[in-house]
Formats: structure tokens, sequence, C-alpha cells
């Protein structure tokens, strides 16, 4: 079922039979993830600014599997936009890896933050390095999400085959819970930091976070142009002091590429000025600017986008026009 629609509202004047007055409603929903990591909460500070400050739409936020997912949703128009990573993007539009060759009908709409790959496991657990996930029970993420995408591509750059671990897949709040109760020993986010699930989970238990050695890091980003060398600082989690070597790849947000223009340029202008209000539901907001949107967009930006960022004088190379 198609999530854009229109609604006519019919209004009587002073209880006389006049003619119907007709107001549309465009009801959008937006394809995010599951509420333990950010693109909810994200999702919904979107929605909010969308439903009061574009007029006649009315947003609405979605639990989703996450980024292949929300591909697939904008491709069929079951939520015409999505919070996707970036190499998952570059996969969809381009039907690579998880999309079997088909090309899905998707556009950038605007750059969100930085994902940082973030690898947990309990100080228990004597886990320290990735290459020790052999023979152990792991989760590298819910199916159809960015993690599990990203999490088996570093993981097969590597060379560390999908048989020589268990992987549950399991969302990030799910993640937390499993490592709790020794479910797992290792569980993945890709996800920006700070995230709740993560938060809470080392504030009951000593936690390691698995870096990347120089070597390891080479080997990744020789097989993925899409990822970058970044450090998570220290100090953003409880009992993880110094910087953490890891892998960061930027987040996108996508539409169906036949969304109207003049429709898009509204929602766009809206979420870039009142980005004030988005980094209140989190900081990493503050990553959401028109600047970027040119800068660390990897396939190319709708119309609509577009209209606005030239009128704000930005220019868009032709590599990222439709």
């Amino acid at each position: 079922m198609k999530r854009i629609s229109f609604a006519v509202l019919f209004f009587f004047i002073a209880g006389s039979m006049a003619s119907p007055v007709l107001a549309k409603t465009t009801f959008i929903s937006i394809g995010t993830g599951g509420t333990g990591g950010i693109y909810y909460p994200y999702g919904g500070g979107v929605a909010e600014i969308w439903s009061k400050y574009v007029k006649d739409v009315k947003a609405v936020a979605e639990v989703t599997g996450a980024s292949v997912e929300n591909v697939k949703l904008a491709h069929k128009g079951e939520t015409v936009i999505g919070e996707v990573m970036g190499d998952v993007a570059v996969a969809g539009f381009n039907g690579l890896s998880k999309f079997n060759g088909k090309k899905h009908d998707i556009l950038s709409m605007a750059i969100m933050y930085p994902n940082l790959l973030q690898i947990v496991s309990l100080k228990s657990s004597g886990v320290t390095d990735i290459a020790q996930v052999k023979g152990r029970s792991i989760s590298t993420g819910s199916p159809g999400s960015g993690t599990n995408f990203m999490a088996e591509a570093v993981l097969k750059a590597l060379d560390i085959a999908p048989d020589s671990y268990k992987d549950s897949r399991l969302s990030f709040t799910e993640n937390a819970n499993a490592l709790r109760d020794g479910t797992i020993d290792v569980g993945v986010w890709s996800v920006g930091p700070g995230t709740s699930s993560i938060l809470d989970l080392a504030t009951t238990h000593e936690i390691n976070m698995i870096g990347f050695t120089p070597e390891q890091t080479q080997q990744i980003l020789a097989a993925n142009e899409t990822y970058s060398a970044v450090e998570l600082a220290g100090g953003v989690y409880r009992g993880i002091d110094q910087p953490v070597s890891t892998i960061g790849v930027w987040n996108v947000m996508i539409c169906q590429a036949s969304l109207d223009t003049e429709m898009v340029y509204n929602l766009v202008k809206a979420l870039f000025e009142h980005n004030d209000y988005l980094q209140k539901i989190h900081p990493s907001a503050a990553y959401t600017t028109p600047e970027n949107a040119v800068k660390y967009s990897q396939i190319p930006l709708h119309p609509g986008t577009i209209k606005y960022l030239e009128e704000k004088g930005i220019a868009v190379p032709d590599n990222l026009r439709p």
C-alpha cells in the first residue's frame, strides 16, 4: 500500500449545504530503523518539522528494518522517504550486492550525519580483536539494516568467513540485551556515536569497544571505497576513555525519484531552515547542512534539492544531477 496519499476534507458552512471546500493533505512516511538507534528519533524530528512548517503535509516516522529495507520501501512507494547508510544507497541505486542487479528508483534528498562502526563486547568475554569472532556467537545487526550490510562487508574484507561464526542478526536493543545475557559475545552497531542502547549497556556492564589495527583498516578501505577511517572519541561511553580506530560512512536521506520537484523543494527547505530544532532531538543533526548535501552525497540529488541548493548559491556538480 502506498503511504503517500491525499485526503479531501469537506466543510459545511454555517449549517447550510454550501459547496464543498477542498483541502488536500499529503501524508508522508519516513522509513527509519529500530528504536534503539538514532534513525528513529532523528526521523521523528524531521516528521515534526515537516508537519509543522510544510503546508498541507502530515509526516510520520515509521520503525523499519533500516537501510536496505528503506531503499526497497522508497523504490516501491511504501515509504517514499528513507534514512539510509551511504554504502547501501550506492548499492541500491546501482543494483549491487543485496539488490541483486536491480537498480532502485531512488535519489538523495540530504546528507544526515556520519555513522561509525561500533563493535562491542563485554570485558568479561576476553574478546578484544575482530579476528576473535571466529567460533563465537555474534550479532551483525538486524536483517535488512545498514549495520548488517556494513558488518558483513567489513568481515568479508578481513577474510573472516560467514561460516566461522554464529550470527544472530539482532536489532540494536536486542544486541545490548543479548550481550547482558551472555547470548552473544560480540554485537555490531553502525550508528552515530552516543547511541542509547550502548550507553545503557555501559552503565550496567564493563564493555570493550573493538577497534581496528592499521593493517585491518587498510584492508577494509581497499575493499570498500565508500568507507573512511575515523576515530570514536574517548569519553562517549562509560569505560571507553581513549579514542578507538574504526570505520565511518555518511548517512543519506533518500526519496523516491518520481516525487514532485516542488514537494521535495519544500521538504528540503524546511529541513535545512529548522535544523536548530532537529539538533535538539540529536546533536548529530549538526551535520545536516546544504553544503554537506553536495560534499558527501554519493548518489545523484533529487531536482527539488538541487533547486534549493542553487537558490542558496551552492554549485551542484554534474555527477550529482539525475
